[in-house]
């Protein structure tokens, strides 16, 4: 009953103030139409935005497709409180920020030639030629200042069925940016839809193409869809599975979403935690991972301190128990909840009922707190210095 109020409520928000109304959008599209006549229309939002504007979801990032160049964008803005940032002046995107609020602007362009990483393009005034060189029907949908639609590729009818579809020939759009592969699993995910047999062999054929993006590119994407809430779904589509775990091998563990979803409730699921639960097991993959993804030491120190913390809880039979209040002193409430989880998820000789136990008991545990710091020791005579962090410690 709550979610549906909730969802009725944003729809009527939407309805009546709908993002493109926002004093600063208003003002940028002014200053982008300046020096035209009405019926050319200078400006449109493109892409996410207008997806999720469509979807009643929430709007993070803006993105604004316009007929004019980089360099003229620069000039229009030179003398404003808006801050122009070249983000991709080489493919005619420059970035506008102004308080919290940060548009993309990309120039109209059709691709002249691809190698499945980069495009070489061609700035053009035609929103029907720069809808055909985007990856899929949804994401070409655009959307003026005024909340008129132009879609140019029957995106709202893809959207409203939720049909992730490229455009044009699956094959070809592919060939183009060979990341379109793991983008299509992601929207796929995200609107929980079949895939089509063409899409699927096109898809197929192109796998190899994938090494060729960056690992950082990849790493990024991947990010994307492990934020998904439907990624728990995954097991549940044989297509997805097999294309999934073929771009990422070192998750053969994918089975353990199933025993995820039997306490999903309770999970308060994050990137890492799923990262976790997928990769840590008794051959180091989460290691492997890490390695070949060159990923940031703070997602990496997380997913060792689970590994680590993974082995206490078999070695340690009162990790639990008689130790739960110290264990939960040194690594937090959050972290022993997400290592019960994981327990669970990775364990499928744990019941249950041993997990409601475990986390009825980290809830209602006492949380203790280390009272002496670094000022306490200074106004009680101690001298500023390393000495101070080895006092500290040995103290505590």
């Amino acid at each position: 009953m709550f979610d549906l109020s909730f969802n009725f409520i944003k729809k009527i928000k939407r309805n009546l103030f709908p993002f493109y109304k926002n004093k600063k959008l208003q003002y940028v599209f002014n200053k982008l139409q300046d020096g035209f006549p009405n019926e050319t229309i200078a400006a449109r939002f493109v892409g996410g935005c207008v997806r999720k504007y469509l979807s009643n979801d929430e709007i993070d990032d803006i993105d604004i497709a316009t007929i004019l160049g980089s360099n003229e964008i620069k000039e229009k803005f030179k003398n404003t409180d808006f801050k122009v940032v070249e983000t991709g002046m080489k493919h005619g995107t420059v970035t506008l920020v102004k308080d919290k609020l940060k548009l993309e602007i990309t120039t109209l362009r059709k691709d002249v030639k691809t190698d499945g990483r980069h495009a070489e393009v061609e700035y053009i005034n035609d929103w029907t030629t720069d809808s055909e060189r985007r990856d899929f029907t949804i994401n070409a949908i655009y959307l003026d200042i005024n909340g008129k639609i132009f879609d140019p590729q029957a995106g709202v009818n893809d959207l409203r069925n939720n049909n992730v579809k490229f455009i044009g020939d699956p094959q070809k759009r592919i060939e183009e940016d060979y990341l379109r592969i793991i983008r299509f699993i992601r929207f796929k995910i995200m609107y929980d839809s079949k895939v089509e047999p063409t899409t699927y062999k096109a898809i197929k054929l192109n796998l190899d193409g994938i090494k060729k993006i960056s690992k950082e590119r990849v790493l990024l994407e991947l990010y994307k869809i492990l934020d998904i809430k439907n990624f728990i779904t995954l097991n549940e589509s044989m297509e997805l599975k097999e294309i999934f775990i073929q771009i990422f091998p070192e998750f053969e563990n994918l089975s353990r979403l199933d025993r995820l979803k039997k306490i999903y409730d309770y999970s308060h699921l994050n990137r890492n935690l799923l990262l976790a639960g997928l990769l840590i097991d008794n051959k180091n993959n989460h290691e492997y991972f890490g390695h070949k993804y060159n990923i940031s030491n703070s997602v990496r120190n997380k997913l060792n301190l689970f590994a680590k913390n993974l082995i206490f809880i078999n070695e340690n039979k009162d990790f639990f128990n008689k130790d739960l209040e110290k264990n939960i002193y040194l690594y937090g409430k959050s972290h022993l909840t997400d290592l019960n989880i994981l327990a669970f998820v990775i364990n499928k000789k744990t019941k249950l009922k041993e997990f409601f136990e475990k986390f009825k008991k980290i809830l209602k545990c006492k949380t203790h707190k280390f009272n002496i710091d670094g000022k306490y020791l200074i106004e009680n005579g101690m001298e500023q210095g390393a000495l101070m962090g080895k006092v500290l410690k040995e103290v505590e």
